[in-house]
């Protein structure tokens, strides 16, 4: 079926959720096809499979095999987001459809809510709230004591873009950095650790900032809390699944770790409600790139992404 006024534009199936304004500029560009999520099969998606030449998704939807041999003409999965592990990027590659993804514009932002977390997490901010809140100040008197970031050591679990921004920012609060890569880097003098469990050792504050996807899938498990010890702290602005969920919760309940500061999940937006009564750790719903300024620059990358690959010219952020 196609839709009258739509014949000159690229058809683009787009799964939110992105930005309205995002979405209204894309209508300017592509015929576009909204899901509210990839499960979704709407009559305008079924009886349109064969004009689909290109999706646009955050990172985390599940673009798989299955979906993308629905779309025999597709030639693009634009990733709204620098992670791009909810696309079967073998089954793309294997049949020609580019990957993209929106690196670098969401960097600064995604390592500041990282910076804010740790000191979420050290200085107790989110207690301190409900505690004036709750009128306990005036019944009880000054809170408990917290923890200085300065002074202490930040171990951070991929040192990529992001990674080094976050280290930056440490640095400025007065904290030594380690880390653990895939591969020693030759360009920066932090001392490196060759897996997570040692670098959990050396640490006092664990950041995670690498990729999701199986390669890294529950890598911070009970024997990495355990070295994180009971005045470590986790932090995690990567992926949910980086993390062993069961392994956290326990290792919170039992003091095995001082505490978390955690951004995202393996079940978004599902949260382990056991983490929901501790106040040591510090939860947020997805937002280390969530600013009007990064989001906009995303979705504007996203679409030159898009453009460029129906006008055949080079991709400007292809990943596979």
């Amino acid at each position: 079926m196609r839709r009258d006024g739509d014949s000159e534009k690229p058809c683009v199936l787009l799964i939110d959720p992105i930005p309205s304004w995002i979405v209204d500029r894309a209508r300017e560009e592509f015929d576009l096809i909204v899901l509210g999520h990839e499960s979704e099969r709407s009559p305008l998606f079924t009886e349109n499979l064969d004009r689909i030449r290109g999706i646009a998704m955050p990172g985390f939807a599940k673009v798989d095999a299955a979906m993308m041999q629905l779309l025999p003409n597709l030639e693009i999965v634009a990733c709204f987001g620098v992670g791009y592990d909810g696309a079967d990027t073998t089954y793309a590659a294997a049949n020609n459809i580019a990957v993209t993804n929106t690196p670098e514009v969401l960097t600064d932002c995604v390592a500041d809510l990282g910076m804010a977390l740790i000191l979420a997490t050290l200085r107790k901010v989110v207690v301190g709230d409900r505690y004036v809140r709750a009128g306990r100040w005036t019944k009880e008197g000054f809170m408990d004591l917290t923890d200085s970031p300065r002074g202490r050591r930040l171990g951070i679990v991929g040192l990529g873009r992001i990674g080094l921004e976050l280290a930056n920012r440490a640095e400025a609060f007065g904290m030594s950095i380690v880390y653990y890569n895939r591969t020693e880097r030759d360009d920066v003098s932090y001392p490196y650790y060759e897996n997570a469990v040692a670098l959990a050792e050396a640490c006092d504050v664990l950041a995670l900032t690498c990729p999701g996807g199986e390669a890294t899938r529950n890598l911070i498990g009970a024997e990495v809390l355990a070295a994180l010890g009971p005045k470590g702290y986790l932090i995690n602005i990567a992926r949910g699944t980086v993390v062993d969920e069961a392994a956290l919760v326990t290792a919170i309940s039992e003091h095995i770790i001082a505490g978390a500061g955690l951004d995202v999940f393996a079940d978004e937006p599902n949260v382990p409600e056991a983490l929901f009564p501790f106040e040591q750790v510090v939860l947020q719903p997805h937002q280390a790139s969530a600013t009007i300024e990064t989001r906009t620059a995303m979705g504007n990358l996203t679409i030159d992404n898009l453009r460029a690959q129906f006008a055949g010219q080079p991709l400007p952020n292809q990943v596979a």
